[in-house]
């Protein structure tokens, strides 16, 4: 079982960015995945930028994929992704329309979450369209990865969404920008004043959804590092990128998977909490009693 890092789903500054991936050479990740996956405005990083990135990456020894927009709405993004396509290598296809750009530039994809695979038989129809690896849908629990598996015929390699704030959904209006009163085409980049998204609590002040751009993400940071040692047929999992701590989170789970010790504090690094109530068939709000003790 193998590390891989997650594309930023936040907007963070040029250099932030730039500054995160040369940290980023140096972690135990086997794969990067780079690119915009929320929101075409953000503009921080062009494509060529993603392309110089991914160029560097790879001469470091890391397997670079550029993922796509989970809501491709334009032209343009297509022809963004198009862009990354034609550098070679693979591609995460987020949407449907970024498995065709896969396929006319005859390169392999990775099926993204958001593909909401919940079948063999879905399965093995994108290992016949030329995907070479999954992420299960994030509100898949154990038992159901377990039997889209043993219904599948392919050889597909498996993708965990193991570590960060879930993307819960998507819509074609800009909740941050609603926040502030503002139209989504004149948003004045908001989200740029919010690198880990934006809380919103209950009357009761529990801590319920987060807000990213058009993206609803939970205010609560999943986490499997308790199950890793029941994972099965698991050959990676993903690490969601966060504006700190990512490297202190990478080092606790590499830990895990070697059985090596490992201390963290994990109330200072997510004080709204840890959980993992999807992957055990509950409300994915609700932390098992083992993730609560770690």
């Amino acid at each position: 079982m193998q590390l891989t890092l997650g594309p930023i789903l936040y907007y963070w500054p040029r250099q932030q960015v730039l500054d995160f991936y040369a940290a980023a050479a140096d972690w135990p990740v086997a794969t990067i995945y780079l690119g915009e996956v929320v929101c075409a405005r953000r503009h921080e990083l062009k494509t060529a930028d993603w392309l110089a990135l991914g160029q560097e990456l790879a001469q470091q020894g890391k397997q670079v994929v550029f993922s796509s927009q989970a809501v491709l709405e334009s032209g343009s993004d297509l022809s963004s992704l198009r862009r990354l396509a034609a550098a070679g290598g693979w591609l995460e296809a987020n949407d449907l329309g970024a498995i065709r750009v896969a396929r006319q530039s005859e390169i392999p994809y990775v099926a993204g979450t958001h593909l909401n695979i919940y079948n063999g038989s879905t399965l093995d129809w994108h290992a016949q369209a030329g995907a070479v690896r999954w992420l299960p849908p994030l509100e898949a629990s154990q038992s159901m990865v377990a039997q889209i598996l043993a219904e599948r015929t392919n050889t597909l390699e498996t993708e965990l969404f193991a570590h960060g704030h879930l993307p819960l959904a998507f819509s074609a209006r800009c909740f941050t920008a609603r926040h502030y009163d503002l139209n989504k085409d004149a948003c004045e980049f908001k989200c740029l004043e919010h690198p880990i998204g934006l809380a919103l609590h209950t009357r009761e002040g529990q801590a319920f959804l987060r807000l990213n751009g058009i993206q609803t993400q939970s205010a609560a940071c999943h986490a499997l590092i308790a199950d890793i040692p029941q994972l099965q047929g698991i050959d990676y999992l993903r690490i969601s990128p966060q504006p700190g701590y990512t490297a202190e989170i990478i080092a606790a789970y590499s830990a895990q998977i070697n059985t090596q010790p490992h201390t963290i504090d994990w109330q200072q690094i997510h004080p709204e909490g840890i959980v993992n109530g999807y992957w055990h068939g509950q409300a994915g709000i609700r932390p098992t009693a083992q993730l609560e003790t770690i």
